[in-house]
């Protein structure tokens, strides 16, 4: 019987247990990328809290493409010694750490964004940001390759136990899968294979620069919830999914929609006290899982440690990911493991968002 609260590994790296920290933006470090005592301190927080692997809000690898304001930056080399000391921070209080890797492309909102220039697998207006960005060139594609690699190396350099590639919810990654972003005609086009060849590429050229034994690891949806025939069905989702095993994927962490769909198929759903409503993508999660040798994680409501475990072993799923939970309480996994029945805090009520840095509504002060 497999447990929630037991070592596992993904690659070589092993963790105390199965619950992630998934990627949160925490609107908490400076402008430029630069990491500061408040990001730190977010970070010292959930290594504290007993999270077998806590992965970072997602870093942008391009200097000038940043999609958020005070999100960090892993662009130059200079910025390894200073993501040292978060990485060994959190490994001093006894957890891992895994670095997101992001570039943002036409969903940037960013207060500057108008004054930046993207790529774009086709020169479609987003309807989030009503950015329209340039029509990547075969060049374009190979320099940001390059630059994704760049990023990964950066972050094994800096202690980062492992990478993720941010490939969901309508930023770049996740655009090339997107049939209403990627309407090319060329090799990078067409049927999802062919939208998804950049990211096999650059998912290789990362394994070739940091190795065989570093967790490269993705998060994707396994649908973008759009209508009309403009998003990635579950069905080409399964495809990609099983390629990226074949090409050597760590884990896949699934989730769903699309920053630019409606928002009645948003993200992060609210009202989630019943167990009926929780972990609301496990039956997707649970197909893949039956589908690729590479560990599964799924955020969406991840609430209950006796529904999680119940999962765990009712399907191939090895891992849970949860993010809002983590604002609420970073020390959440201590609690349940003290106590399996303990009742979060967290009442998904998204309004986390509100504030710089981001903070849980319950935790502010009157």
């Amino acid at each position: 019987m497999k447990r929630l609260f037991e070592p596992v590994k993904i690659n070589s790296l092993e963790l105390k247990n199965r619950i992630i920290r998934s990627a949160a933006w925490m609107n908490a470090a400076e402008d430029n990328g630069r990491l500061n005592e408040q990001t730190l301190k977010i970070y010292e927080d959930l290594a504290k809290g007993g999270a077998g692997l806590v992965i970072t809000g997602y870093a942008y690898i391009l200097k000038e493409e940043q999609p958020n304001p005070n999100m960090l930056g892993i662009y130059s080399d200079d910025l390894i010694e200073e993501h040292q000391k978060l990485t060994s921070l959190v490994h001093e209080n006894g957890s891992k750490i895994g670095l997101q890797i992001v570039y943002g492309g036409s969903a940037s909102t960013h207060p500057n964004a108008k004054g930046m220039e993207f790529i774009g697998p086709s020169a479609v207006e987003n309807r989030m940001t009503g950015i329209t960005p340039k029509e990547a060139t075969i060049e374009d594609f190979k320099q940001l390759t390059k630059a994704f690699g760049d990023a990964a190396l950066r972050a094994k350099q800096a202690g980062y136990d492992a990478i993720q590639f941010h490939a969901a919810h309508g930023y770049f990654l996740s655009m090339l899968l997107t049939p209403y972003f990627n309407r090319r005609t060329d090799e990078y086009g067409g049927d999802i294979h062919g939208r998804a060849k950049l990211l096999y590429e650059i998912v290789q050229e990362v394994r070739n620069r940091v190795g065989d034994d570093f967790p490269v690891m993705i998060k994707m949806n396994y649908d973008d919830l759009l209508e009309n025939g403009e998003g990635m069905t579950f069905e080409e989702a399964q495809q990609v999914c099983q390629r990226l095993d074949e090409i050597g994927i760590d884990l896949i962490e699934l989730s769903a929609g699309s920053l630019s769909g409606k928002p009645d198929l948003l993200i992060v759903r609210t009202k989630l006290k019943s167990p009926e409503a929780q972990s609301y993508y496990k039956e997707a999660a649970i197909k893949i899982s039956s589908q690729v040798k590479a560990p599964i994680s799924f955020v969406g409501g991840n609430r209950t440690p006796d529904l999680m475990e119940k999962i765990l072993n009712d399907s191939n799923i090895e891992f849970f990911s949860m993010a809002r939970p983590f604002i609420a309480e970073p020390d959440l996994v201590n609690k349940w493991e003290e106590n399996p029945s303990y009742q979060l805090k967290c009442i998904s009520c998204n309004r986390c968002w509100d504030t710089v840095p981001v903070s849980c509504i319950l935790n502010r002060k009157k």
